[in-house]
Formats: C-alpha cells, structure tokens, sequence
C-alpha cells in the first residue's frame, strides 16, 4: 500500500536532499532517525508542518571551568540546604 505524501515547492535556495526515507510513529509518537550522528536533538515544530532537528552535543565536565563548576557546586548545595528563594508569581502575566 503507498503511503499518501504531500506535493511540496522545489527548495530555489541551494539546499539539496541527501537522503529520504519515510518514518512512522510509534503509539508514543516517536520516530527513529536512522544514521544519526549524535544523539540529542534541538527539536522547532514550524507553522508549515516541517520541523526542525539541530543537533545538540552535551559538554564534557573538563570543558567547563574550575570557578564555573564551583558555583554550580555551591549553588546545588545552597538549594538542598532550604537556601533559595520564595517561587516568583507568574500570575500577572498569565502563567501558572
């Protein structure tokens, strides 16, 4: 049976295809992306139907520096001790 596809514009721009394939999603909505290169994913839903995937790389803890990760380490600490402050009311701008 063929899966129904939607006529798209050629790209005038440059912008060349270098591999199609067709996906499904699964009952959780999640797809598989064959050969990727990493494995996280910066993910922009467009108002055309496309969506976007950038591809994030995590940093290695030595890559961050020693004064970075002592505030990072005093600050987790800080807000196990109870040291943090009030949660901020959204309320006015319409948040909850």
């Amino acid at each position: 049976m063929p899966t129904p596809t939607i006529s798209r514009k050629k790209d005038t721009g440059g912008v060349t295809v270098i591999d199609r394939y067709d996906v499904s999603a699964d009952a959780k909505k999640r797809i598989s992306l064959r050969n990727a290169k990493t494995k996280h994913f910066h993910v922009q839903a467009l108002s055309d139907g496309r969506y976007l995937l950038e591809p994030r790389v995590l940093v290695p803890p030595q890559a961050v520096s020693a004064r970075t990760r002592r505030l990072l380490e005093q600050s987790v600490a800080n807000l196990k001790q109870g040291l943090a402050s009030p949660p901020i009311d959204l309320t006015a701008f319409g948040q909850e």
